[in-house]
């Protein structure tokens, strides 16, 4: 299913209802995941230096729950480099941190950061096949992230305090 303006207005309705975080979350990866017609979504929450993939959408296991090093990992590429990123094929990319990918489905992904005036974290899509979006679904994720952005700013106590500087993010990525 690709997004259009219908189907966001009706997620930032649901996102404007939501009374938790989580309720964001869930909103937002299940969102994603039929956007995008992906095999998976991902929730992930920037963490002072830590990725953390806090809620999941997906036909198996992914990272729920687990913190990785902004510099070690794509969401926080995304974030560091407010943009979104689009690979083909997770196994050719130098970018894609192999040991925790190989494990899995994943061999094609959409990363959308959410932006606010500082990252605050990121969306990812999933497929199991290599391949490129069609460019209407990543509009909508971006979409989606920005919807996303508002609704995590009225819940500044439930997400994890990023405790960082961008220029804190470059150095830990090595640029």
């Amino acid at each position: 299913m690709v997004g259009n303006g219908e189907v966001i207005d009706q997620i930032e309705a649901r996102l404007t209802a939501a009374e938790r975080l989580e309720d964001v979350q869930q909103v937002v990866k299940v969102a994603a995941r039929r956007i995008a017609d992906a095999h998976g979504a991902t929730f992930v929450l920037l963490d002072h230096d830590m990725c953390y993939y806090a809620d999941e959408d997906s036909m198996s296991p992914l990272w729920k729950g687990q913190r990785f090093p902004v510099s070690d990992c794509i969401s926080g590429w995304a974030m560091i480099h407010r943009t979104v990123v689009q690979i083909s094929d997770t196994r050719r990319d130098d970018r894609i941190p192999q040991e925790a990918y190989r494990p899995t489905f994943v061999r094609s992904l959409v990363m959308v950061p959410m932006l606010g005036a500082d990252p605050m974290g990121a969306i990812g899509v999933y497929w199991a096949r290599p391949g490129q979006p069609d460019p209407h679904v990543v509009e909508a994720l971006q979409q989606l992230a920005d919807v996303a952005v508002a609704a995590l700013q009225r819940f500044p106590d439930g997400i994890p305090d990023p405790g960082f500087k961008v220029a804190a993010l470059n150095a830990a990525s090595g640029e």
